[in-house]
């Protein structure tokens, strides 16, 4: 790990609203989807998605999932982005389907976890992070011979 890559980590989640989650079937089968996503300040990753898509029965099946929060704003071959291991979850209690809510809308915010229990259509899901990574690239001569993942420590990221 290193300070850039610390700095760098903390500014991609600040920036980048969209996450790509991988999931897997119990069967192994994988799963890409793009989500909507805020975190709180233990860096629990939230989004809210149909309870039916192929990526909501995977979480309900197979808690491993990998988050990918990738900068793509920036001219080619600058792209970073953060990587998770996280263990992932549908959210049952209305406290903390509100404090999800509440991360984007404020603090002031109402909530209505019923909007996401019971029949509705809609669930939140949360992703606990387990480990994370930035990618890097090894340059020589201005020539790109590979890219590699550096470990972030997870204390590091929720002291944003």
């Amino acid at each position: 790990m290193s300070d850039y890559h610390d700095r760098r980590a903390k500014e991609i989640l600040g920036k980048i609203i969209y996450a790509t989650v991988a999931t897997a079937s119990k069967a192994g089968k994988p799963h890409n989807s793009p989500v909507r996503f805020e975190y709180d300040g233990n860096l629990n990753i939230y989004w809210f998605s149909d309870k039916e898509n192929i990526h909501s029965q995977n979480v309900r099946e197979n808690e491993d999932v990998f988050i990918v929060i990738y900068d793509s704003t920036v001219p080619e071959g600058e792209g970073e982005g953060v990587y998770f291991e996280a263990k992932a979850s549908e959210v049952a209690d209305p406290e903390e389907i509100n404090r999800a809510r509440r991360i984007k809308r404020g603090a002031d915010f109402p909530g209505d976890a019923d909007d996401f229990l019971g029949s509705a259509i809609r669930r939140c899901y949360k992703a606990v992070p387990q480990r994370a990574w930035m990618n890097e690239a090894q340059v020589e001569d201005g020539k790109f011979i590979r890219d590699f993942r550096v470990e972030i420590a997870l204390d590091v990221l929720k002291s944003r």
